[in-house]
C-alpha cells in the first residue's frame, strides 16, 4: 500500500515495516496474551507437562501482524494477496486446533494442509510457470507441469508438518525458522530476486518479538497457529525464490528434527517397517533425553548447525 508512495518500495519502507511488525507483535503479546487458550501439557514429549497452563496459540498474533505489515508496507501484488489469504487459512486452522477441547485428528489437519498446498501450487503456476533454478549449478529448467505440481505440493505439505513437529523446545522452531528464512533472503540477493525480501524481514521481526516471550523459560507458545503458518511461509519463500530445492539445505535441521519422526511413524504404520528403534523423535527429544542436552544446548547447537549449513550453501553464490 505505502510502497506506491515510495516508488515501488524502498529500504526505508522495509525498515519501517519491520520495526512496526516487531512492535505490533511485542505489544499484543505483552498486553493480550491472557486471551489465548492454555496449553494442557503433552505427556508424550520430554518435559511436556511443564508447558501446562502456558498461553498457547500466540502464532495467531504474530502471523496476523505479519499479514497486516505486508499489506501496509510490502510491495505486493494480487498473487501475494492470495498467498496471504492462504497463510491466514493455515493459521486459523491451527488456532482452532489449539483452542479445541479435543485436538483435531491427523487426517483432518493433513487434508487441510493438502488443500492449501494444492491451491498455492495452482496460483504459483498460473503466475510464474514451472521454471526452476538450480542455484548451485546456475541452471534454470522448465519442469513438466505435473511433476512441478507434485513436487510443489510435497514441499508445502512437508514444510508445514516438519516445522510443526519441531515445535517442542522453547525458542527452537522460531529460531531455526529465522535462520532458514534469512538464508533465503541472502539467496534472493545472490540470485538478484529480491521481490519477496521485505516480507521475509517482516516475518522474521514478528518471530523475534515472539521469541522475546518464548525463550526459555517461556511464558507462551506459538501452537499450531504459529508452527503451521510458519512452515507454510518457509515453503512459500522457497517456492518464490525460484530455487525450491534449496529448501533442503536451508531448512535441513528443521527437516531432520521434525521429518524423521514422520518417516519413522509412517513406515511403521503403513509398511510395518521399524527403523531408528533407538532414536527418539523428534530429534530434539533424543538429544535431551539420550544425550543429556539442556534446552539451551539444544536450541543453540541446532541453530549453529543450521547457520553453518546456510553459509556453506549460500556464500559460494555471491560473486
Amino acid at each position: 500500500m505505502l510502497s506506491l508512495l515510495f516508488d515501488g518500495g524502498s529500504g526505508i519502507l522495509s525498515m519501517i515495516g519491520a520495526v512496526a511488525a516487531f512492535a505490533g507483535v511485542f505489544w499484543l503479546l505483552l498486553t493480550r496474551r491472557d486471551m489465548l487458550p492454555k496449553d494442557q501439557g503433552r505427556e508424550y514429549a520430554v518435559n511436556g507437562k511443564q508447558s501446562a497452563g502456558k498461553a498457547r496459540g500466540a502464532g495467531i498474533i504474530f502471523a496476523s501482524i505479519f499479514v497486516v505489515a505486508s499489506l501496509i508496507f510490502g510491495n505486493i501484488d494480487a498473487e501475494d494477496v492470495i498467498y496471504l489469504v492462504l497463510l491466514v487459512a493455515e493459521m486459523i486452522s491451527g488456532y482452532l486446533d489449539d483452542a479445541a477441547a479435543i485436538p483435531w485428528g491427523e487426517l483432518k489437519k493433513g487434508l487441510i494442509d493438502l488443500a492449501i498446498a494444492v491451491a498455492t501450487t495452482a496460483v504459483y503456476i498460473h503466475y510464474n510457470g514451472t521454471a526452476v533454478t538450480f542455484a548451485l549449478i546456475g541452471k534454470t529448467v522448465n519442469l513438466p507441469v505435473v511433476l512441478f505440481f507434485i513436487l510443489s505440493i510435497l514441499l508445502i505439505w512437508t514444510a508445514i508438518n516438519v516445522v510443526n513437529c519441531s515445535d517442542g523446545v522453547d525458542g527452537l522452531s522460531g529460531s531455526l525458522s529465522i535462520v532458514s528464512l534469512m538464508g533465503f533472503y541472502a539467496l534472493n540477493i545472490a540470485l538478484r530476486n529480491t521481490d519477496g525480501n521485505s516480507q521475509i524481514l517482516f516475518f522474521c521481526t514478528c518471530l523475534l518479538a515472539y521469541l522475546w516471550f518464548n525463550a526459555a523459560p517461556s511464558i507462551l507458545m506459538m501452537g499450531d497457529a504459529g508452527s503451521r503458518a510458519m512452515g507454510y511461509f518457509i515453503a512459500l519463500t522457497a517456492l518464490t525464490s525460484r530455487s525450491p530445492f534449496m529448501f533442503i539445505p536451508l531448512a535441513l535441521v528443521l527437516i531432520l528434527d521434525g521429518g524423521l519422526g514422520l518417516v519413522k511413524v509412517s513406515l511403521l504404520r503403513y509398511a510395518h517397517v521399524s527403523i531408528m528403534e533407538h532414536v527418539r523423535t523428534p530429534l530434539h527429544d533424543h538429544v535431551r533425553k539420550v544425550l543429556g542436552w539442556s534446552n539451551t544446548h539444544t536450541v543453540f547447537r541446532f541453530v549453529i548447525i543450521q547457520i553453518m549449513i546456510c553459509l556453506i550453501f549460500v556464500l559460494p553464490l555471491f560473486h
